[in-house]
């Protein structure tokens, strides 16, 4: 075990799975994969919502900030997860470590709050139609995004500085593939009650009351749907808010059964992570960004148009 003086602490080990190197060879190819499609899909989504005027909108809008905040989780931990695959035993410094923490802990509490926000825009949508677009005008849901990413970094700031504030004193070794919050508080060698509490705060108001806009505002949808007379106003209206639904079940399904659930006995005392934490972390940290525009894509007649007309001007355009 490498061990490292409190005042001379210059790196951390990321060993993720190096107790598995075949396994390691297979999920650094899967990871660089997928990485390269949440890029290309991410990347078209926010292209056809810049690109055709009819997908200016408030839905289309957070949209794009999500794909925004897909891209940016995913290359400020790619390349500590690749590195970790790669070596084995990956070295990373501790204000490399604390930054790629930062962003991580920041992108992950935007969502969040993003994905409620999105909860209620499909709520005003459907249970007041007519007075949608007065309520959700630029001057609303602009202000509306940028204070989900303003929200999303002054929590991770206050959790991160009190995290660099703690003395790392012997272990230095992470077994996770990046510099996770709960992996880095496990190693300090003083009192972590102050990071516990706060941490709770943070999931309280991060986790738990976005949850509950999101539930609220379903709970009004589908008892609005459920009143609309005709079958095929019911399937519309259901089809504007299904896919942003399938998105939330995803985002915090995998969360909470990756924090939720107990831990064996044998992972529980040794602070290694299982194998099955270590897949459940893959699925949540590179899966999801990755399925999230495919989901909006393909149950959106709106973006698969887009896309189409976008693609087919290029290629006429080549012609030209």
């Amino acid at each position: 075990m490498e061990t490292a003086n409190a005042s001379m602490l210059t790196e951390f080990v990321l060993v993720g799975l190096s107790d598995h190197p075949k396994l390691q060879k297979v999920l650094f190819v899967l990871v660089l994969c997928t990485y390269l499609m949440v890029l290309l899909g991410n990347g078209i989504l926010i292209s056809v919502v810049i690109y055709d005027v009819h997908l200016h909108t408030p839905m289309y809008f957070f949209l794009c900030n999500l794909s925004f905040l897909d891209i940016f989780y995913t290359s400020s931990s790619v390349p500590l997860i690749l590195g970790s695959f790669l070596k084995g035993r990956k070295k990373v410094s501790f204000p490399e470590c604390m930054v790629q923490m930062l962003f991580s802990f920041d992108t992950g509490a935007t969502d969040c709050v993003l994905l409620g926000i999105m909860a209620l825009d499909c709520f005003l949508a459907i249970c007041y139609p007519l007075r949608y677009p007065a309520i959700m005008s630029r001057g609303t849901y602009v202000p509306m995004a940028a204070g989900c990413w303003i929200a999303g970094f002054v929590d991770s700031l206050v959790q991160t500085s009190l995290a660099v504030q703690l003395p790392f004193c012997t272990n230095n070794i992470i077994h996770h593939f990046e510099c996770e919050i709960l992996a880095i508080l496990k190693l300090a060698c003083a009192d972590i009650s102050i990071n516990v509490i706060s941490m709770a705060g943070s999931n309280l108001l991060f986790l738990a009351v976005p949850l509950l806009v999101i539930a609220v505002s379903y709970i009004f949808i589908v008892g609005t749907i459920l009143r609309i007379p005709s079958t095929e106003g019911k399937q519309k209206a259901f089809s504007t808010c299904s896919a942003h639904l399938t998105v939330v079940i995803i985002f915090y399904g995998t969360i909470f059964f990756m924090y939720g659930k107990p831990k064996s006995k044998g992972t529980a005392g040794s602070g290694h992570q299982s194998l099955t934490e270590a897949l459940i972390s893959f699925f949540y940290g590179m899966m999801t960004p990755m399925v999230n525009p495919l989901i909006y894509s393909l149950r959106n007649k709106d973006v698969k148009a887009a896309v189409q007309n976008m693609l087919g001007r290029k290629m006429s355009d080549k012609h030209k």
